[in-house]
């Protein structure tokens, strides 16, 4: 087998439409790459044959293709970190099952890689030209709300962090995804707090997004994610992450080593 560059994590949740429609479009494209990959959909307790369509996709991967299945609904938050976990690239993007940020954006996250970033994540919020389709003006003003909620709670300076597109170099995943704890739509908030409180270089990146009228984040999830980054500035504060004192977060919103594109 390849050496494995890149791999691409997918959690889904009864996406067995939406993963028809978008995978084999994201195979053509890494095999049309040349370097080694890995596909690993995480099927979050789909009942709605999610876990066997994605198993057909990716049978002709071989080893190459996994779909690991949750027993139960255990969140996005949890299924992105068993995938991270599992994955054995020297990069490691992960992805919304729908591509509402295309594949071809992942070359954007890899330039900031061989600059020196350690995690390069899309953002809706830099140049909102690139929205091709945009949510409603609720969801839209949900996300502006959220966002003002996580610089002043957890990470400053950043624009968007709930966009489902991050690139994370190898050596950062481990140290990133064993320490995370949040289970539902939170989840990037901390994952990006952890790895600038583990010293990582960190790039928030422009991409083109579409959106997708059919998303799985409903209104009152989306409400519910907001107490996301109040525990996430609390397990700073209780020491939960198992960091060394040098890398504890203090009273103050961390410092964002941020590089923009």
């Amino acid at each position: 087998m390849r050496s494995i560059a890149l791999s691409v994590v997918i959690p889904a949740y009864n996406e067995r439409r939406r993963l028809a429609q978008t995978l084999g479009h994201v195979l053509a494209y890494l095999e049309g790459r040349g370097h080694g990959f890995e596909v690993l959909v995480v099927d979050d307790g789909s009942t709605d044959g999610t876990a066997a369509v994605a198993a057909q996709l990716l049978a002709p991967l071989g080893p190459r293709g996994r779909v690991l299945r949750n027993a139960a609904n255990a969140g996005k938050g949890a299924s992105v970190r068993r995938g991270m976990l599992s994955a054995r690239g020297a990069r490691v993007l992960y992805s919304d099952a729908d591509f509402s940020t295309p594949i071809e954006e992942v070359e954007k996250l890899e330039r900031a890689l061989d600059d020196g970033a350690a995690l390069a994540f899309g953002s809706r919020g830099l140049d909102r030209r690139l929205l091709e389709v945009r949510q409603n003006r609720l969801r839209e003003l949900m996300g502006r709300l959220f966002n003002l909620v996580v610089r002043l709670c957890a990470v400053t300076g950043v624009r968007d962090t709930q966009c489902g597109f991050k690139l994370f170099a190898g050596p950062m995943v481990v140290p990133v995804f064993s320490r995370a704890r949040l289970d539902r739509f939170g989840f990037d908030v901390e994952v990006i707090a952890l790895a600038l409180a583990l010293g990582a270089g960190v790039a928030e990146i422009p991409v083109r997004w579409r959106n997708s009228p059919d998303t799985r984040v409903t209104l009152w999830q989306g409400a519910k994610a907001f107490a996301d980054p109040l525990r996430v500035r609390a397990n700073f504060a209780l020491r939960r992450y198992r960091l060394m004192p040098q890398r504890f977060v203090h009273r103050h919103p961390m410092p964002l080593a941020l590089r923009t594109r």
